[in-house]
């Protein structure tokens, strides 16, 4: 208990005992009666006394309270004037910097003026120099260049040779041992098919249904594929077209249309229609296919789709999945052998031509595959072997090197390509893209070699009157720009139908 609460409780009870005093006075002429226990007098001058030493306590309390006060207060002084000097010292390094960095400023900003000043004089002396020796610096370096090779012809020409005798020794022993073994796996039991697909007929009967009440049923079949119809003296119909894909919806539909039994014109067109509709499944299995060939697995589905067309491209007269099975088999071969990224050239093998089937957009095999293959993330270094693989760019790693090779063996060997094959491809492309660019027609087919021309065209936008300004155009066209000597016969069909349904 603090002393003020002490000596507050003395003073209350002080009060109360002069209280009690008052009460015990005697009263008037003898009427007060005593109490049976009256109170005792309490002696007042002892709590007087305690009251006075409290209050002395008090007040050494207070002065020693005010001594330390007093302390506090020298010391708050002290600290105050120590944290103004701090202040003003932080100040002048403040100070001191700016002007450091302002120094710094003006002695940057005079030394880029000399510097520029110095690159001028330079270029004045340079100018000088070549109008006295009437050399630019150009010819004077390759002068100087020239002088010292001439000198140090003889001593490079010697290193080189030793160096490619070296080579030669301990190189080409292992590169014939290495390409020989590599080559061994580019076997593959794939034949090719290149223009003709053959069918077998059941009978007789069944050809004479193919080729219909005067040749209808085989002539609807030719428009609605865009392939030729041969058919001779055995049971066998050949399908003869330069595209691929046309080749394989013709036989494919054919197959379906023995079976069903039902040849007639309009059943021919509803089953060319579906066939051409599965062959995006057909591309997506034969793509499958061939990733699982050489172990490429979880590549987009997409792209999948697009490799699905290697089986139906030929380049130079080798089909395409022939040629990619081959190439990755030989450079998986090399890779293994020189302790390279297998992964890498498997992969780079599988795509070096994706470009090849990409026919939305112009420009060159290499730069198409490249920007589809960025399209769908395809790791960086695969791609630089895809744009490396013809030695358009310096290769980057082994591993381009290594498709390069590989896509050379596969399409070197004896009897892999041969070129009247690709330059046919390329005249009958180019009559049906000749025909195909004037508005209104829809389909384009190039039969007999090229020889005849067949043009469907649009009832809506094209009349009869129309159609033959058309097919003379079109057989002008063809005379200026086509690759082609003899004669190219053009028939255009223009077709109208009307379909009332009863209900």
């Amino acid at each position: 208990m603090s002393l003020l609460a002490k000596l507050s409780e003395l003073v209350k009870k002080q009060q109360q005992l002069e209280k009690r005093l008052e009460q015990l006075e005697v009263k008037d002429d003898g009427s007060a009666k005593k109490t049976p226990n009256p109170t005792p007098i309490v002696d007042i001058s002892s709590y007087e006394s305690q009251a006075r030493e409290i209050l002395a306590q008090a007040k050494e309390e207070a002065i020693k309270t005010k001594e330390e006060a007093a302390k506090i207060k020298e010391e708050s002084f002290r600290l105050k004037d120590e944290a103004l000097r701090k202040e003003a010292e932080i100040d002048r390094k403040v100070g001191a910097l700016e002007e450091r960095e302002r120094l710094l400023l003006q002695q940057k900003a005079d030394l880029d003026k000399k510097l520029s000043e110095l690159d001028e004089l330079k270029e004045k002396q340079l100018q000088k120099l070549e109008k006295i020796a009437t050399l630019t610096k150009e010819e004077a370096r390759k002068l100087i260049t020239d002088a010292m090779e001439k000198k140090m012809a003889d001593d490079i020409a010697k290193r080189i040779r030793e160096a490619e005798e070296e080579i030669r020794a301990t190189a080409e022993n292992k590169a014939r041992e290495i390409l020989v073994d590599a080559m061994k796996h580019g076997a593959v039991d794939c034949v090719a098919e290149y223009t003709v697909s053959t069918i077998k007929l059941p009978d007789e009967e069944m050809k004479g249904r193919i080729i219909g009440k005067e040749g209808r049923n085989i002539r609807s079949l030719e428009v609605a594929t865009g392939v030729e119809v041969e058919l001779d003296e055995t049971l066998d119909i050949r399908l003869s077209s330069f595209d691929p894909v046309r080749r394989e919806v013709a036989r494919r539909s054919l197959e379906k249309l023995i079976k069903d039994g039902r040849i007639q014109p309009q059943r021919i067109e509803e089953i060319v229609a579906k066939t051409k509709q599965e062959v995006d499944k057909v591309l997506l299995e034969e793509g499958e296919k061939l990733c699982h060939s050489v172990k490429v697995y979880n590549l987009h589905p997409d792209l999948v789709k697009l490799l699905g067309r290697y089986k139906f491209r030929f380049s130079y007269g080798q089909n395409m999945i022939v040629h990619t099975l081959e190439e990755t088999q030989i450079g998986v071969a090399i890779a293994n052998d020189l302790k390279a990224d297998v992964a890498v050239v498997r992969l780079a093998c599988l795509l070096h031509d994706i470009g090849k089937i990409v026919t939305e957009e112009e420009g060159n095999h290499i730069q198409l595959g490249v920007d589809l293959l960025r399209k769908y993330r395809i790791p960086e270094k695969v791609i630089n072997c895809v744009a490396e693989h013809h030695e358009d760019k310096p290769f980057s790693s082994a591993e381009s090197a290594i498709v390069w090779v590989a896509d050379a063996i596969s399409g070197s060997r004896p009897g892999a390509r041969y070129e009247p094959h690709e330059d046919y491809i390329k005249r009958m492309t180019n009559i049906e893209e000749i025909a195909r660019s004037f508005p209104g027609v829809v389909e384009v087919a190039a039969y007999q070699a090229g020889r005849e021309v067949r043009i469907i065209v649009e009832p809506e936008k094209v009349s009869d009157a129309e159609m033959v300004i058309l097919v003379d155009k079109i057989t002008q066209k063809l005379k200026d720009e086509a690759k082609w000597a003899g004669q190219i016969k053009v028939t255009a069909i223009r077709e109208t139908r009307t379909v009332g349904i009863v209900k």
